[in-house]
């Protein structure tokens, strides 16, 4: 039979106090430094742990993990409610179900600390989301929620927007991948015109029918209204040049918004007239994301004019796959040797000649352009320049974690490092 582990790990006072109580317990003390396992010294230290994130991800790459269910996140959940130390939970790429999530729900009602609750792709349907939707109704606590990837569609979409009329405390909220329609997404336009609290919202990837671009128009009234929104994120609202007027009209009254993500968008040159227009007279705008997109040649020249000329607040843009050729990649080039505010820039996908290598190549050699400001890298072959790829981006580790290094190191997630709304990506 295996000997049973010691009461106390070693070194501690374990026969403190056996006078007056049960042996091997120690006393009791109201000295603000006494840890009852410890003994004196050691709440010090468990105050210093205040902050802690715990990481029960399903993802890792770099060992075997058996995910958590429903049933293990109950447990889990149960011993979290009491502890004081723990401010963040990130149990991304589990199998949390509807179940997960109404321990979740608990949690969140019970645990007084909790500022950050990642539940990215959990499996959880309208039913989970309608549950903790409703336990933020009394929530003070929840900075950053993430519920990416949950299919939890319109009707869990409502019951978010409902909720934000409640909440106050709530920062930062991530719906994107989450099957949202029409309705919620305007709901969410609407109520953001009320809601002062709320930090930055992701819409990506609603569900949407039609080709009047409702959301888009909804979306933008409401930035007229909003002064406290930073990042607002619509990849995939099947935006067009007339989404993106309407978007760029409302971007002339706004004065808090600093990222806008318009990705995976069906925008092409006569959207980019709207915007390189709006960019001359905005002084908040920091990070553009117009990445998958159809700008071309005159796009790009459109907003290299605007860059050169007049703006001076746009730090980092990206232009990745906007079938730009030689011509405006190199004029989005020369913009950056007159505006010292641009600091990074994306362009990969594109359509690079010589002319393009040798700008681009130029710029981080003078120092211009760093290395980690840029996802091209610069080579040389029987004397001829060309670009390869580098890991850096906006936002490369928003789905997954890398094999090795930092997951949330700077130059793969710059936008996040250069608008930092809350304090996970």
């Amino acid at each position: 039979m295996p000997t049973p582990p010691p009461p106390w790990p070693a070194g501690s006072r374990q026969h403190e106090g056996q006078a007056g109580g049960h042996p091997g317990v120690p006393e009791p003390t109201s000295h603000p430094d006494y840890c009852p396992y410890f003994g004196r010294g050691c709440g010090r230290r468990w105050r210093r742990l205040e902050g802690i994130t715990l990481n029960v991800a399903g993802n890792s790459r770099l060992m075997a993990i058996e995910r958590v269910t429903g049933e293990d996140f109950g447990i889990l959940c149960r011993l979290l409610k009491n502890n004081p130390y723990i401010n963040g939970l990130d149990v991304r790429y589990n199998l949390l179900s509807d179940i997960g999530a109404c321990y979740a729900a608990k949690l969140l009602q019970k645990q007084h600390n909790l500022t950050y609750l990642n539940l990215m792709f959990n499996d959880i349907g309208p039913e989970g989301g309608e549950v903790i939707a409703k336990a933020l109704h009394k929530d003070t606590t929840l900075k950053h929620l993430r519920m990416t990837g949950n299919k939890i569609e319109n009707k869990g979409g409502m019951y978010f927007a409902a909720m934000l009329q409640i909440n106050s405390s709530l920062e930062k909220l991530d719906l994107g991948d989450c099957d949202l329609g029409m309705q919620s997404v305007i709901a969410f336009a609407t109520v953001l015109t009320q809601n002062h609290t709320i930090k930055g919202l992701n819409l990506n990837r609603p569900i949407l029918y039609g080709e009047q671009e409702e959301s888009t128009v909804h979306l933008g009234h409401m930035l007229k209204e909003n002064q406290w929104l930073v990042e607002l994120r619509m990849c995939k609202h099947d935006i067009k040049n007339c989404g993106m007027k309407q978007l760029c009209d409302a971007l002339y009254l706004n004065r808090s918004l600093r990222y806008l993500d318009v990705s995976c968008n069906k925008v092409t040159q006569d959207g980019m007239v709207c915007l390189a227009d709006v960019l001359r007279s905005n002084t908040t705008l920091e990070v553009i994301d117009l990445s998958f997109n159809r700008m071309e040649n005159a796009g790009a020249k459109y907003l290299s004019d605007t860059l050169a000329s007049h703006n001076r607040t746009l730090k980092a843009l990206s232009v990745v796959s906007n079938n730009i050729e030689g011509e405006g990649l190199v004029a989005l080039s020369q913009s950056m040797k007159t505006n010292p505010t641009l600091s990074n820039i994306y362009i990969w996908g594109n359509k690079f000649d010589e002319a393009t290598c040798v700008a681009y190549s130029d710029l981080i050699h003078m120092g211009r352009l760093k290395p980690d400001n840029t996802d091209v890298e610069p080579f040389v072959v029987d004397g001829h320049v060309y670009l390869a790829e580098v890991s850096n981006g906006l936002k490369r580790h928003y789905y997954w974690i890398p094999g090795y290094g930092a997951a949330c190191s700077q130059s793969s997630n710059a936008g996040f490092t250069l608008v930092p709304v809350g304090q996970h990506l």
